[in-house]
């Protein structure tokens, strides 16, 4: 079996109204999607985000690379792609993603099952959508989102905080605290809003509040100043999603510079990466809960992933590592692929078919590709 083709996909989706963190409203949703095809018929998926140059790397260098390769010399496949682009994990991660999906179709294995096999067929999920809305009063609409949430059987969910005065923002965190009781896992988002004079402020209120972890609070490259965070707070501290390579997390890990590690297989060069970075989080007794946030490639291959991820302790009353699940309004997680992902009783299925165990519409990619 032999690569033929390295297609990549621009998809966008207008949202009828803006929304987002604390730093910006974005007003579509977007990503990047790799299809890898062979000689035999197969074909692998990918995905990434529409960032730092990651589709015309692959367009340009990386996938011509790959034509002619066996998909199934995955080592010598890995290295190549490395040793090439000086590490630009947002290219490297929707190519490995793709070739583990056609690694696995090819073998007639999921992913997990390449790695091993699953130490559990279900996952808990935490609702990832709590986010500003334009022109909505966060004090009102976060506690009503929360609520319906819960409704629907998430038993922890996440918020933005951050882009408003820390009063007003610390006020609606209080009032989903009231609204879902004291059994619902909360965490908020500080996307890189905060001084760390005002991060230790904010997060011992969050801390009063019983706020699970407090996620991405400083905007300091490489993590400056989080392990004085991590310290000096009680709340879990949480972060990483745009770090890029093993290197990059084991720098912060060495430092603890956070109670959880977030990397994102589509961002920091894959599959392999994420778990190798996972791994790595165990020995120092540091939780990994990677980031989530794009389309129905990317969340079937989390949950292949933490499938294999051992629970933080031995004890009956450990922590299962959870997915993120982005339930904001996005086509390419709700229609991309065939399988959708339900929760029930706050936990997804994993996917069991070959590869990633998602079957993709093509004509959902066709509508919406930008040209």
């Amino acid at each position: 079996m032999k690569i033929t083709s390295v297609q990549t996909y621009h998809v966008e989706h207008r949202l009828p109204r803006a929304m987002g963190g604390a730093t910006a409203f974005y007003r579509t949703r977007d990503t990047v999607l790799v299809k890898i095809s062979t000689d035999e018929g197969l074909v692998g998926w990918g995905e990434t985000a529409a960032l730092a140059g990651a589709r015309a790397l692959i367009e340009e260098q990386l996938g011509p690379m790959l034509i002619g390769a066996d998909p199934l010399e995955h080592r010598r496949l890995w290295r190549r792609l490395w040793g090439m682009n000086f590490g630009n994990g947002l290219a490297v991660g929707a190519l490995d993603l793709a070739l583990h999906d056609l690694r696995g179709k090819a073998l007639q294995r999921s992913l997990a099952d390449l790695y091993g096999g699953r130490l559990r067929d279900r996952v808990p999920a935490y609702a990832s959508a709590v986010c500003y809305v334009e022109m909505v009063e966060p004090e009102k609409n976060y506690p009503e989102e929360a609520l319906t949430l819960v409704e629907r059987g998430f038993r922890a969910l996440k918020m933005r905080i951050g882009g408003l005065p820390a009063r007003r923002d610390l006020a609606a965190v209080a009032k989903v605290r009231e609204a879902v009781g004291p059994n619902v896992r909360l965490m908020a988002d500080g996307n890189g809003a905060y001084s760390l004079a005002t991060a230790i402020e904010v997060g011992r209120e969050l801390e009063r509040l019983g706020l699970y972890w407090f996620e991405e609070p400083l905007p300091q490259p490489h993590y400056a100043g989080y392990e004085v965070l991590t310290a000096t707070l009680d709340i879990a501290i949480a972060g990483g999603e745009v770090l890029d390579s093993r290197g990059a997390f084991h720098e912060v890990i060495n430092r603890r510079a956070m109670d959880i590690v977030q990397p994102d297989i589509s961002l920091c060069g894959g599959f392999a990466e994420c778990l190798f970075v996972a791994e790595m989080a165990r020995l120092w007794g540091i939780l990994c809960v990677p980031h989530c946030y794009a389309g129905a490639i990317l969340h079937a291959a989390t949950l292949q992933l933490l499938s294999l991820l051992p629970d933080a302790s031995w004890a009956r009353t450990t922590e299962t590592p959870m997915l993120e699940l982005d339930v904001g309004e996005n086509p390419f997680r709700d229609r991309l692929a065939y399988q959708p992902f339900q929760v029930r009783e706050g936990l997804v299925e994993v996917p069991t078919g070959p590869g990633l165990g998602i079957d993709i519409d093509e004509d959902l990619i066709r509508h919406h590709e930008v040209h």
